[in-house]
């Protein structure tokens, strides 16, 4: 369990003299050879005077200067390749809008949404459907609103959800999202991560705006960066955010089945290896890459490498899973080879990993039913102690008050009850 740098390239620098943030990657769906960077200041309202709004497409065998220099209008957020056109990308912009670029037609924008129907905040996830025609895609903002756009017509969005969960559909009361996962075996699924540590599960074909939020899960105590489904169970999904990586399932609404230890320093990017049902990747604020095997080991990394001295913002694993690329908080992107033990599928690791899936479900949900039980015992509690109306010895409506010391032992017994299993 090693890593190596790739002997092709080891990084890729921003070329930039005012140096940006990589806040995103997305890798080629026809090869390994070149890489999609989104740069851009996420500081509010701190964006260098003169700051470049470009981001590029590197040829790794060539890391030395861009491939291809896409230039927006606004710097991007987001940047994700066609899976099925290789040339067309879809960018999320800071302003909002929504880009897109075909690279056969050069750098400018090809199709650009209006700024009227666009978000209001930042674009932090943008993400291609499996549709028949493949134009079909849609985004996510922290002005708390998911848009469906087909790039044919970028003019105005074709649907829009409010992620309001008081189901009033109010923006006002919606939760800003961070972060997008859409399962192509699931296609009436999504999920989205919010800046309020909550996990929105959603349904597109529900009939009203309302009902397409399903339900929501809590855990985090701050944004959610990153959320995928694990390729192999897509109904165990992986969440990153504040000092932790947590594994929930759909069958468990009310806690995460497994997650790590918290950590010192910031968590801000993750993702499931493509090929290793128990293998993910975290990186870190302090500049550190996280490889996790929870076959191996549970309680801490298989393999925690030191990959730049600045702050990791984003992370993307290639198809095969032998190779990822980290984005810097200084706009360089380092490539990153796993060793043949990380990137092929383990003798029977798919039933191990299972079995731990549904073991820690069935676990998760015993501790909820045993909660449920508790509270609906104090509640029981609660409501039969009888209620001390204050006469004195003389009066004859009512039994003799009990002194603070007896309705403190009566109080502490009836607790005591309740908390038996």
């Amino acid at each position: 369990t090693r890593t190596t740098s790739t002997p092709s390239c080891s990084s890729a620098r921003d070329p930039q003299e005012i140096k940006r943030s990589a806040t995103h990657l997305s890798w080629h769906p026809d090869g390994n050879r070149k890489l999609a960077v989104a740069y851009s200041c996420l500081n509010f309202q701190r964006a260098p005077e003169g700051m470049s709004h470009e981001s590029y497409i590197w040829d790794l065998e060539n890391p030395n200067k861009p491939e291809i220099v896409l230039k927006p209008s606004s710097p991007l957020v987001t940047l994700e390749y066609n899976p099925k056109d290789s040339h067309v990308l879809l960018g999320g912009c800071y302003n909002g809008q929504l880009a897109c670029w075909d690279t056969r037609k050069g750098s400018l924008v090809a199709e650009l949404s209006t700024i009227e129907f666009s978000h209001r905040d930042p674009v932090y996830g943008s993400i291609w459907l499996q549709s028949k025609t493949g134009t079909e895609c849609f985004s996510a903002s922290t002005d708390g609103q998911v848009m469906w756009w087909d790039i044919r017509k970028m003019s105005e969005p074709t649907e829009v959800v409010i992620l309001d969960i008081t189901r009033k559909e109010q923006l006002e009361s919606a939760l800003g999202a961070i972060s997008l996962e859409f399962e192509s075996t699931l296609p009436t699924k999504f999920m989205v991560g919010t800046e309020q540590g909550i996990v929105i599960s959603c349904n597109r074909k529900a009939k009203t705006s309302a009902e397409k939020i399903v339900c929501t899960f809590s855990g985090h105590h701050g944004p959610i960066y990153a959320l995928q489904r694990n390729p192999f169970y897509p109904k165990n999904f992986l969440t990153v955010g504040d000092w932790t990586a947590r594994i929930w399932s759909e069958d468990s609404r009310e806690s995460s089945i497994m997650w790590t230890k918290y950590h010192m320093a910031y968590l801000t990017d993750g993702a499931w290896s493509p090929v290793r049902p128990a293998v993910f990747f975290t990186t870190k604020m302090d500049g550190t890459l996280d490889i996790w095997d929870f076959v191996f080991k549970q309680c801490e990394p298989a393999l925690s490498l030191k990959v730049c001295d600045e702050a990791l913002f984003c992370l993307r694993v290639q198809d095969n899973g032998c190779f990822i690329a980290c984005g810097s908080q200084l706009g360089t992107t380092t490539l990153l080879e796993v060793s043949n033990g990380l990137c092929t599928l383990q003798r029977n690791e798919k039933n191990t990993a299972s079995s731990i899936f549904e073991r820690e479900t069935r676990r998760e949900k015993i501790l909820e039913a045993r909660h449920r039980e508790m509270r609906l015992k104090e509640k029981a509690c609660e409501e039969s102690r009888p209620l001390y109306r204050g006469g004195g010895q003389g009066d004859s409506g009512g039994a003799s008050p009990r002194s603070p010391r007896q309705q403190g032992d009566k109080s502490r017994t009836c607790t005591r009850v309740c908390q038996v299993p």
